[in-house]
């Protein structure tokens, strides 16, 4: 660097250092979604940073530093101190919340001239609209400043990108991970999709987010029951002492309002503001009427239930009793049963036979059925639906109904088209609890990828074809399977340096790896996972450690619902 002067600013040291970077800038485009640690995070304390305005006489480099923390504490003036160290246009059309760069330690360079350029090692990137995509290990990102002297003497910055950067620990102060609730096309769940919104006007930010409506990849399929055009009136969400929300809804259209699904719309408001710190109820208006009655929808993460395992060529179920048969069902005489799953009722349950073959577990009034026969099929899915989901070298997704799961009889298996992942292998695919996402482990060109995708129905609710995707958690290089740990998380199971690892990969946030257990082939997601390993130890997750459950030994590939 040409410059005589060179500072490196770790995260932690400087203290708040925000600095929003638009999309022309040297940020990578692509590179997984991932969420800071399992995507849980304590809220911010009340203490404020306090911003300053431009020192006399200060240098270009210092006023670029002082600049960038000004824009971390922008959130509680309007970012009125930030904009002090800008000149000219600069000060009315930077725009800070154009989209944020969630950064590591930054490095300051004095170019002369009136020009300091800042050195970014990009960890992730928020679009306004609060989507979180992590960038690929090592990404890297040059930005240059512009400095010019007002009639004082005073150095001002002349040429500022919009947006914020925003090293890690700052970004978890002053930013929360938050879900936006949308329909599923049945009305029977609702959906969530998870944005990272400031936390100040959260509560505003939600119902903006709500009324802007779902990501591009989850738009098909899922709706909303407010009507398009509807406004915040006033403009912001206001919450009182006790603890209400008080949403104001506007619209040219009152009456469209009003004659809307009141209680859909107002299970989508109401799910989306109860699990903000504050709120402990909500007050819907519109067109001065008060609105009531929400629909009670299914939502979050399932009953707790006990896992079952394969022992001895049998099904059975793991209680607090140690192993025991599973009530109802019939001999399993398949050749190699493994990788059992089933839904959430019990409904549903298959097995894979020999690792070709898709088959329903014999129940005391039914033989069992072969659903589908492959070639290499991998551990199946099976959603609320009914339908039974897995994957096969040969032809790709495949999704059939299982007989009894709806009182119809199985069904021909569907191929599931999945025409953003052209040219990759799927090689796991495991639905969500609401039965509209959907992730997938696939390999291609570029190595293996996590995947969330939304499956669109047709109004029998039968599978045609998952839309558009979006990358999630670090490139991991030898994933094999995933699992749903909550409505917002994944396990990944993978293998680095020859032994398998657990990862779990938040939506919208930081992929974190879980302690190593020696021998793990097999992994259970749900509200408490549980692994195998190869010598036929069952492992459960106590916070996150493996602790290995007593009196279970010779088992197998464990499943929950799902």
């Amino acid at each position: 660097m040409r410059g005589a002067l060179r500072r490196r600013v770790a995260a932690a040291a400087a203290a708040a250092v925000t600095l929003l970077l638009a999309a022309c800038t040297a940020i990578p485009t692509s590179g997984p979604v991932q969420q800071g640690g399992d995507g849980r995070v304590d809220e911010p304390s009340n203490i404020d940073v306090l911003a300053e305005g431009p020192r006399p006489d200060a240098a270009p480099l210092e006023i670029v530093e002082s600049f960038l923390v000004a824009g971390s504490a922008g959130f509680r003036d309007d970012f009125v101190v930030a904009r002090q160290y800008l000149a000219g246009e600069a000060r009315a059309e930077w725009q800070p919340l154009a989209g944020v760069v969630v950064s590591g330690a930054l490095e300051f360079g004095d170019l002369g001239d009136g020009q300091v350029q800042v050195d970014v090692p990009v960890v992730a990137r928020v679009d306004r609209e609060g989507r979180y995509a992590e960038a690929p290990a090592g990404a890297e990102s040059s930005v240059t400043f512009g400095l010019v002297q007002d009639d004082e003497g005073q150095w001002r910055i002349s040429e500022a990108p919009d947006g914020l950067v925003v090293p890690t620990d700052d970004f978890e102060v002053f930013f929360r991970q938050t879900s936006i609730y949308f329909l599923s096309p049945d009305e029977t769940f609702l959906v969530p999709e998870q944005r990272w919104l400031p936390v100040k006007s959260r509560e505003t930010s939600v119902v903006s987010a709500l009324l802007a409506g779902p990501s591009p990849w989850l738009r098909d399929a899922v709706h909303t029951a407010l009507p398009d055009g509807v406004q915040l009136k006033p403009e912001a969400v206001s919450v009182d002492a006790e603890g209400v929300a008080h949403v104001g809804l506007f619209t040219t259209r009152t009456a469209e309002l009003l004659d809307a699904d009141r209680p859909l719309l107002l299970a989508q408001i109401e799910q989306s503001l109860l699990a903000l710190p504050g709120v402990s109820s909500v007050d819907v208006t519109a067109g001065g009427v008060s609105l009531d009655g929400a629909a009670s929808l299914r939502s979050g993460e399932g009953p707790a239930v006990a896992p079952e395992v394969l022992l001895d060529g049998a099904l059975v179920q793991v209680g607090t009793d140690g192993p025991a048969p599973v009530d109802g069902l019939g001999p399993l005489t398949v050749p190699d049963p493994s990788a059992p799953a089933r839904d959430e009722g019990g409904t549903v349950r298959v097995v894979l036979s020999d690792g070709r073959s898709l088959v329903t577990v014999p129940t005391e009034d039914d033989p069992g059925t072969t659903l589908y026969t492959g070639s290499a099929l991998s551990a199946p899915s099976v959603d609320r639906h009914g339908y039974a989901w897995t994957t096969d070298v040969g032809a790709g997704i495949v999704a059939v109904l299982a007989s009894g799961a709806t009182g119809e009889p199985a069904a021909q298996a569907v191929p599931v088209a999945a025409p953003a992942l052209e040219g990759r292998t799927v090689r796991s695919v495991r639905v969500s609890r609401d039965g509209v996402r959907v992730a997938l482990v696939s390999t291609g060109d570029d190595g293996v990828a996590v995947h969330l995708g939304a499956v669109v129905r047709d109004r029998h609710g039968v599978p045609q074809a998952i839309g558009e995707v979006v990358r999630v958690g670090t490139p991991l290089t030898a994933a094999s399977s995933v699992v749903w740990f909550d409505e917002a998380t994944l396990g990944v199971l993978a293998t680095e340096g020859g032994e398998s690892v657990v990862h779990v990969v938040p939506l919208a946030g930081e992929t974190t790896t879980l302690p190593r257990a020696s021998g793990l082939v097999s992994l259970a997601g749900g509200r408490t996972p549980y692994a195998a390993t190869a010598d036929g130890t069952l492992l459960r997750l106590v916070g996150t450690t493996w602790v290995r459950v007593p009196d279970v030994a010779g088992v197998r590939d464990p499943s929950l619902p799902g």
